[in-house]
């Protein structure tokens, strides 16, 4: 016989508190307030990404949302075609390998590690090229020489699709040759639209001219299916035949924000790309339209936007403003985190060391006791109420230490030493690089301090001598990156206490990269941010522990500015936005990584 369970369906449970961790749909009743709850069914929405390294347009894509690749378009204006490639790890963009044929308006396919982009101009090309992720190889070409065509599919299973070499034409790839397929129904000379889906399932969305054409094909002929609620072309997608998503693209007279949903019926309205745009490059994942990624676009963005359909809101790694620093200044000491930060010493706008010394709670600066010494330049390890700060300019060998109150002069450093870098704590700290005296010359010096004393006699020089690195990390696991000296403006080194072992390699050079924000009490070598530096940069970069990624761009570019920070928290505070001597900032600006939170419960009304 059957029971209540199997007759009536599972009974809302009586609950005196809402559950601790509620899945997606789950209803009880609350007794304490009344209420009969739900959690928050899945929704749509768009977020902000850390920007492209590049500007650009009319470039291709592939991969996925934490996995995409962007490949080629062109820079400023048509003429200025680029084959650079960045791949797209779900926080940051990083440096990829160099197309053998630079392109825009190409067709693509396949994963960051398994991909293929085809086709482009100008001129009309057939070329086509494979990627293993982290080189391109060519391979054999299309039967049609062509642009503004589109693709998907996987890296040996590709469709090449329409272009102006072929309005109604397919190509099918099958890992090593491309042949005819079935022919579309209605043509696209150019702007072929938005490929979606596998070489055996696939869709054909939108395309030239403002086309709101479906078509579907099934390994061997297209047919027609519903159309697009807006025709458009120049338009980015995601998915598959039977769940997939369109956004942005062109409309007539005007560029489009408008986001169709396809659940294998129908296409629907939805949430609005966050800014009007087309040509731009999307990720090409087919699992469905739970996930998008767009990037770049007509107007020469770098914008990364990603869309997420789930009971979880999604927010955006950003740069907020905070508390202002008491006395404007650049080249100073500084140590984070941005809850319990210190900065002290610089050079204020009247050409003028200063020895202020001041503490921040995540909120405002608070004026301390000075340095013994007033001096710009200057560098160190340690926290707010545990630091120790060395040489800087006028050049100086003395070093001092802050307990949280006051400044006490503590044994000299070995040399006359500035624009060095630090990483560990008070008493046990290692500093690397600067400008010695006689000179100005660089050093590769390493030394440790273990709270008393210095010594150089067992650690491992840096591979480069250079100045005014950024750093962080503890005296066994440190990192330095950047600096003053040319050929290491963008590398990376790694000290595991004994010796030091070039990392990866930075997006963009930093000359003089003096405390960009990675400096402070981190302890890991593998999770830092880089931000700022010369010329008055707005840049960020996250590290990984292998390679840098783009991050969200600091609100006021800077050089010279101080702070320390991670992939999730970090805080910058004062340096030089112009090269003028008389406007040196005291702006602070806070950062906070992406974060998901699950949404809250809703009341069902019982009325």
């Amino acid at each position: 016989m059957a029971g209540y369970n199997e007759i009536r369906g599972l009974r809302v449970k009586y609950l005196s508190a809402d559950p601790s961790n509620p899945e997606n749909g789950q209803v009880w009743y609350n007794s304490t307030t009344g209420n009969l709850r739900v959690q928050g069914i899945g929704v749509g929405a768009w977020s902000s990404g850390a920007n492209m390294s590049q500007t650009r347009a009319n470039t291709s894509g592939a991969g996925t949302q934490t996995a995409g690749l962007a490949i080629g378009g062109y820079t400023g204006v048509s003429t200025n075609t680029t084959g650079i490639t960045e791949e797209y790890n779900g926080s940051g963009w990083a440096s990829g390998g160099t197309l053998n044929v630079a392109a825009f308006a190409k067709g693509s396919s396949g994963t960051q590690t398994a991909a293929l982009d085809f086709g482009g101009g100008p001129p009309d090309k057939a070329t086509t090229e494979s990627y293993d992720g982290s080189s391109w190889t060519e391979v054999n070409d299309l039967g049609t020489a062509r642009r503004d065509t589109c693709g998907t599919g996987t890296q040996t299973a590709s469709l090449c699709i329409a272009g102006t070499g072929g309005p109604t034409l397919t190509e099918e790839f099958d890992g090593t040759n491309w042949t005819a397929g079935g022919a579309l129904n209605t043509g696209r000379p150019k702007s072929a639209g938005s490929g979606i889906g596998l070489q055996t399932a696939a869709l054909l969305a939108g395309g030239s001219p403002y086309q709101v054409n479906v078509e579907a094909y099934n390994g061997s002929t297209w047919s027609e299916g519903p159309n697009l609620n807006t025709g458009r072309e120049g338009i980015g997608s995601s998915g598959n035949q039977t769940s997939a998503l369109i956004f942005g693209g062109y409309v007539p007279g005007s560029a489009s924000n408008k986001t169709e949903n396809w659940d294998g019926t129908s296409w629907t309205n939805g949430v609005t790309y966050p800014t009007a745009t087309y040509e731009l490059g999307s990720g090409n994942g087919t699992s469905g339209s739970s996930s998008a990624l767009g990037f770049g676009g007509n107007g020469n963005t770098s914008a990364t936007n990603e869309y997420n359909f789930s009971a979880t809101t999604v927010t955006a790694a950003a740069w907020s403003s905070g508390g202002n620093l008491n006395t404007a200044r650049a080249y100073m000491f500084g140590v984070g985190p941005k809850t319990a930060a210190i900065g002290a010493g610089g050079y204020n706008p009247s050409y003028s060391p200063v020895n202020n010394s001041e503490e921040y709670n995540g909120t405002a600066w608070t004026e301390g006791n000075n340095l013994n010494t007033a001096r710009y330049g200057l560098s160190g390890a340690g926290t707010q109420t545990a630091a120790v700060a060395v040489g800087g300019y006028p050049l100086f060998t003395n070093a001092e230490e802050y307990d949280g109150s006051s400044w006490t002069n503590v044994t000299a450093y070995p040399v006359s030493i500035y624009q060095t870098a630090g990483a560990g704590t008070q008493t046990a700290g290692v500093l690397f690089g600067g400008t010695i005296n006689p000179g100005p010359s660089k050093t590769a010096q390493t030394t440790e301090y273990d709270g008393s004393s210095w010594t150089t006699a067992t650690p491992q020089n840096l591979n480069t001598a250079r100045s005014g690195m950024g750093s962080g990390g503890t005296q066994t696991a440190a990192i330095g990156f950047a600096g003053s000296e040319p050929a290491a403006s963008n590398k990376t080194e790694t000290y595991d206490g004994s010796t030091w072992t070039v990392g990866g390699t930075l997006i963009n050079s930093i000359p003089n990269s003096r405390n960009t924000g990675g400096g402070g009490p981190n302890t890991s070598t593998t999770d830092i941010l880089a931000a700022g530096g010369p010329p008055f940069k707005n840049d960020v970069e996250g590290y990984d522990g292998t390679s840098w990624s783009t991050r969200p761009a600091l609100a006021t570019g800077r050089s010279n500015l101080a702070g320390g920070g991670t992939n999730s928290s970090g805080v910058v505070f004062g340096g030089d936005p112009s090269g003028g001597p008389v406007d040196y900032t005291n702006a602070t600006e806070e950062f906070t990584g992406e974060t998901t939170t699950t949404r809250a419960a809703n009341n069902i009304s019982t009325s």
